[in-house]
């Protein structure tokens, strides 16, 4: 295993959040981040280094050790699970909810079998198995407003921020799965071999967001 640690990060609003505790621990990238077209980022450490990937897999690349650590949304470690992982702080940032939602007004669907579109697959199943409720799952990988209003599901499960898409869309927000921030990981094994070089970066971005909350 590497000296060097790899750190994998999710690209778009998060990003915008992550790098300030990053810096916390004194880890800043030499280039903008949003401005290149790179995956990958030297950084004022030179055995650190930042990677540049899309939410969903930044929990793949540190279950598998392609990096030591990452920030990923608690919503894809329900999605994906957490085997071979370390869930080691709650970053507080990029707050949403995990929710149901479906027509305003639609009837109730007790006792029916139901068609639910979502790009959160396993959650969803797992969910409506625990309300006792039978649901096809459909799987789409965006616009989930729009399965509801064509007719391709009675419900959606989804990321729910302010709601008002969900209601310039004719549809509501109906039951919370669970809450939603971003979340710093670690790979397991990284943790052992690397211990000396990973816990002061941990222990630093911790004291950060406790003096933010004081």
């Amino acid at each position: 295993m590497s000296d060097q640690l790899t750190i994998a990060l999710t690209k778009g609003r998060i990003l915008g959040e992550t790098l300030p505790l990053l810096k916390a621990a004194d880890i800043e990238p030499l280039e903008d981040l949003n401005r290149s077209r790179k995956l990958i980022f030297p950084t004022n450490n030179a055995d650190v280094r930042l990677l540049l990937l899309r939410g969903a897999d930044v929990t793949t690349y540190v279950r598998y050790g392609a990096a030591d650590m990452g920030v990923a949304g608690k919503d894809m470690l329900l999605e994906h699970g957490s085997e071979g992982l370390y869930e080691m702080l709650d970053l507080q940032i990029a707050k949403c909810n995990l929710m149901t939602a479906g027509p305003v007004n639609a009837p109730a669907l007790s006792g029916q079998r139901i068609k639910v579109a979502t790009k959160f697959v396993n959650v969803a199943k797992r969910y409506y198995a625990e309300q006792g409720m039978q649901a096809d799952i459909i799987k789409l990988y965006g616009a989930m407003e729009l399965a509801p209003l064509m007719q391709l599901a009675d419900q959606i499960v989804d990321i729910v921020e302010t709601g008002n898409t969900l209601k310039a869309n004719g549809l509501m927000p109906m039951e919370m799965i669970a809450p939603v921030s971003s979340r710093l990981i670690v790979n397991k094994a990284s943790m052992k071999m690397k211990h000396r070089r990973i816990q002061p970066v941990v222990d630093q971005i911790a004291s950060a967001l406790t003096a933010s909350d004081l």
